[in-house]
């Protein structure tokens, strides 16, 4: 969680690019984050030289290269000069020169051919319009201490926070800790491939891999598993350039070398080379109405005919599986209860042909201030063979969060998102550790509590029963208290005696008339 000094830094940097001129918080955004992704390397390279220096060798990773760019008079100016240790120094016109003819060239070109980076970021545009806003920016974001990767994910939360434009056409941020909360769930391995064929900037691809990197330090240690990381784990898809560009660059910030950001329209490209690939899908895609059949990928209308954008992901995550591959998907409320034809067949194949896991019903104003949509977090393994047993529920009431537009925190930061120690009163506030924890139980102690209880365990026979309705309302029960009702005939008598009350009060009244 950002402390208020860091907000105020961010804010005053968003606010001088209004008063600057740029007035579209996605430009905003794009450009803050290539000034980031600038200091990112240069930070990076800095590493690869001390590295260097203690092992008395040559650098084995060189962001800048040695020599001129070759751009403009004098053979161009030297790559050193380009790294952000120099050149926040300067004054800002030569800052504003350097910015605009030669460090975004080197950023474009930077990359090797065929890079998801390389791609993105051939489309980078410095648009920042003059040096003293430039200068001003770069002294803002200079402040911002970057080395902790958990504060560089909460100033990118923030930042996204401020996009005014999402919840328009079905897009809007999926807030960090319940992301947090479906990777935990998860439990992303060294060996898994990841994808989020909906990935916007990048967000559960990102907490994937620090999930990785807090809980299997040693991947890291083994070149094989290191190079996987790297370059194979993580893919995913959008078709917002805009978005494409900030993804790659939150997670080459995030210390992803090469993971494959690559433009598709998910639902209306055939999916060959994608199919049943990965083992692990996290996403939260756009679910905003409806598509046409001719636009629409035929594979997909092969496992369900609808024009549901909802169901349509539904079964793009199947298809994207391997067998014994699992997901946690984000879902609107409607897929687990509509009564179409299209609604239920999905919710048959998750039960009767793949294992349903569980299902975890989100209070409505997680996603506000950009929508009050109902939703829930659906998980599932790809068997292509059954095995649902019992299908885990839980009614999340609370997210740390208030469930309002100002989204205000109800607890300080330790005690926020799916892993931190809270007693009774604070859970009231904060359900994600608890369903961290009673997920692990899901086959074990959660069999036994009641329906009554906000976690609780369905058999599939049950859910069969009931048409393959998945809505939490439908199997949870409500202890009513008694209530205490006095005899009628006492509240008769007492309405009598107002009656005659009043009559007489009336009564008075005309005589003093």
């Amino acid at each position: 969680m950002l402390t208020g000094e860091l907000r105020s830094k961010i804010d005053r940097v968003w606010d001088a690019f209004w008063a600057g001129g740029i007035a579209n918080p996605i430009e905003v955004i794009e450009q803050i984050t290539y000034l980031l992704f600038i200091r990112g390397l240069d930070e990076a390279h800095s590493r690869e030289e001390n590295k260097a220096n203690r092992l008395k060798k040559p650098m084995a990773r060189r962001i800048f290269p040695e020599g001129k760019d070759g751009i403009g008079k004098k053979g161009g100016v030297a790559y050193e000069d380009l790294r952000w240790s120099r050149l926040k120094n300067r004054d800002p016109a030569t800052m504003f020169e350097l910015g605009s003819e030669h460090v975004f060239p080197f950023l474009r070109n930077m990359a090797e051919e065929g890079t998801a980076h390389a791609t993105h970021m051939k489309g980078a545009r410095f648009t920042i319009p003059t040096p003293a806003l430039l200068a001003k920016v770069v002294d803002l974001l200079a402040d911002i201490p970057m080395e902790d990767r958990d504060t560089k994910g909460d100033l990118y939360e923030y930042m996204l926070a401020k996009i005014a434009t999402a919840g328009q056409n079905g897009q809007f941020r999926t807030p960090r800790h319940i992301i947090a909360l479906m990777v935990e769930m998860t439990a992303p391995t060294p060996k898994d491939v990841i994808v989020d064929p909906a990935c916007g900037t990048c967000g559960f691809l990102v907490a994937a891999g620090e999930f990785l990197r807090d809980n299997h330090p040693k991947l890291f240690h083994d070149a094989e598993s290191r190079d996987h990381f790297n370059q194979e784990m993580f893919h995913g898809f959008d078709f917002d350039g805009t978005m494409l560009r900030i993804g790659s660059m939150n997670m080459t910030l995030h210390g992803v070398e090469d993971p494959d950001i690559r433009y598709k329209d998910s639902l209306s490209q055939e999916h060959a080379g994608d199919e049943g690939r990965y083992s692990l899908v996290l996403a939260n895609p756009p679910f905003a109405g409806s598509l046409d059949y001719e636009t629409t990928a035929k594979d997909l209308l092969a496992v369900v005919k609808t024009k549901k954008t909802e169901l349509l992901f539904m079964a793009l995550f199947l298809k994207l599986l391997k067998p014994g591959g699992r997901a946690a998907v984000i879902v609107p409320d409607g897929v687990l209860f509509g009564s179409s034809t299209a609604h239920k067949t999905i919710r048959k194949m998750l039960v009767e042909n793949h294992r349903l896991d569980g299902i975890v019903k989100l209070p409505s104003g997680v996603f506000r201030p950009y929508a009050g949509v109902s939703t829930a977090i659906v998980l599932f393994t790809k068997t292509n063979s059954g095995g649902t047993d019992h299908v885990w529920f839980y009614d999340c009431h609370a997210d740390g969060q208030s469930l309002d537009d100002k989204r205000s925190y109800l607890l300080t930061a330790d005690k926020l998102g799916p892993n931190a120690k809270l007693d009774e009163a604070e859970h009231a506030k904060n359900n994600l550790p608890d369903i961290a924890a009673r997920w692990k139980q899901r086959a074990g102690t959660e069999r036994d509590r009641p329906r009554t209880a906000q976690s609780f365990c369905v058999p599939k026979a049950e859910i069969e029963a009931a048409g393959y309705d998945l809505s939490l309302n439908r199997y949870k029960e409500v202890v009513h208290e008694a209530a205490e009702h006095r005899p009628p005939k006492e509240i008769i008598a007492e309405l009598k005696a107002l009656e005659q009350e009043i009559a007489d009060g009336l009564d008075e009244l005309e005589a003093m008339l």
